[in-house]
């Protein structure tokens, strides 16, 4: 997978081989036992949790996910899952550090990397919506439909996961702005950048509301060319 093109499944797991392994398993011999299921690492566990997670939360429909319907889906006790977790809180906000750590890499690559400023509005609102896009699951949890009846803290911060992203775009639109000779840069680049992510949360929501079905980058050319130019 690219790193320009995070999805759930870039959540880092070890296999547990050994340098220069296939990670492979081998045959058992004829008549040997059949081999023990290996019992996952703390950390693979972990992750194979928030896996479990994200993807039972890409089912168009789904309802609040409750602990003992994750721990059935791993085939595991719910006891276990809190050996690696807290709480329920506790496997969202490893799903939101996953979005904020996914998008921020790239948020900040494109700063460091495009000068004009335009150019990186556009890239900036593309990386996020093709992150929803590729991510049904984290696309409910970041419009906040997966965390209505979970912790208030968790959509705290989600809404400032996207005051960083307009935040972002705001310096950048002022920047343009200026440019242009505005007189008043910093009152349109608020007023843009407030309108830009409006759009790009609404989109998120519709892909979320429509069953995954309509994507949030349709059309999104033609879309950044109205709204950026």
């Amino acid at each position: 997978m690219s790193h320009t093109d995070p999805s759930a499944s870039d959540f880092p797991v070890d296999n547990g081989a050994p340098d220069g392994a296939s990670g492979g398993e081998a045959s058992p011999p004829a008549g040997a036992a059949a081999p023990v299921r290996k019992r996952p690492k703390p950390g693979e566990r972990r992750i194979q949790i928030l896996q479990t997670l994200a993807a039972m939360l890409e089912q168009p429909g789904a309802e609040r996910i409750t602990t003992a319907a994750l721990a059935a889906r791993l085939e595991v006790s719910e006891a276990a899952l809190y050996r690696h977790f807290a709480s329920k809180a506790q496997m969202f906000e490893g799903l939101i550090e996953f979005i904020e750590s996914s998008i921020f890499t790239l948020v900040n690559q494109i700063g460091e990397r495009e000068g004009d400023a335009p150019t990186q509005v556009r890239k900036v609102l593309t990386v996020l919506l093709q992150f929803g896009e590729k991510n049904p699951g984290m696309t409910r949890v970041m419009v906040g439909d997966a965390l209505v009846f979970e912790n208030d803290r968790l959509l705290a911060r989600m809404n400032q996961f996207f005051d960083r992203i307009e935040s972002q775009l705001r310096q950048s639109l002022r920047a343009a702005a200026e440019a242009a000779g505005s007189a008043t840069p910093t009152v349109d680049a608020n007023a843009q950048a407030s309108v830009l992510t409006a759009f790009a949360v609404g989109r998120l929501q519709r892909y979320a509301r429509s069953g995954f079905k309509r994507n949030p980058t349709e059309h999104l050319d033609a879309a950044l060319a109205l709204l950026v130019g």
